[in-house]
């Protein structure tokens, strides 16, 4: 019985050294976990060493890294604000009609609220509504895509809106739909928008 314990060390001996001198590292046999001794591993790990890297799953490397994502910067202007100007800009010089939401005319709050629905965005369809969504922004801090409100004609609460579609310094500009002009840009320097703006909205992050 003694030499049978004996040929098997030996066998055992024999075939980890050949496995080692053809790459290979020998056959690890544990059955039991080093850091929780009373828990039995029931698997065998095989180590097999490829210097040449001829084994074709070993070229096969699975790379988790993906591609840059788009971020938003305050530099870069945000792409769905650029997006709406874009659409709304295409309906310059089409002409105001009361409760107008296409290019058969707009009144002020349709050429926001059908630009936005564009993107599925769907908005109040007043501009005195619209003026209650959003997050209230101060005029300096304007940016492409807010919504910005007047009070006129005599008016006791918000009865136009327009879309800020350039900001450059002091000077804010903005489309929207005017009963005379139609669908044009203005700019806040004018007297008149100075004089009855009352708020700045932003819908958009």
């Amino acid at each position: 019985m003694r030499n049978l314990f004996k040929i098997a060390f030996l066998l055992i001996i024999c075939s980890n050294s050949v496995l080692a001198a053809n790459g290979i590292k020998g056959v690890v046999l544990n059955k039991k976990n080093d850091l929780h001794p009373n828990i039995a591993l029931d698997s065998v790990k095989r180590t097999i060493t490829d210097p040449k890297n001829t084994d074709p799953k070993k070229r096969n490397i699975l790379n988790t890294k993906n591609e840059t994502d788009i971020i938003i910067s305050d530099e870069s202007e945000s792409y769905v604000a650029e997006q709406l100007i874009n659409v709304a800009s295409d309906n310059l010089g089409i002409v105001y009609h009361a409760g107008g939401t296409t290019k058969n005319g707009f009144d002020c709050s349709g050429l926001i609220y059908s630009t936005f629905k564009k993107f599925d965005i769907t908005l109040p369809r007043s501009s005195n509504e619209m003026a209650d969504i959003g997050t209230k922004i101060d005029l300096q801090n304007a940016k492409k895509g807010d919504l910005i409100f007047f009070i006129n004609r005599g008016q006791h609460r918000i009865n136009h809106v327009g879309m800020v579609v350039e900001v450059n310094g002091d000077d804010v500009k903005f489309i929207h739909s005017s009963t005379q002009s139609g669908v044009v840009i203005s700019s806040m320097n004018e007297p008149y928008y100075k004089r009855t703006f009352v708020q700045l909205s932003r819908i958009i992050e």
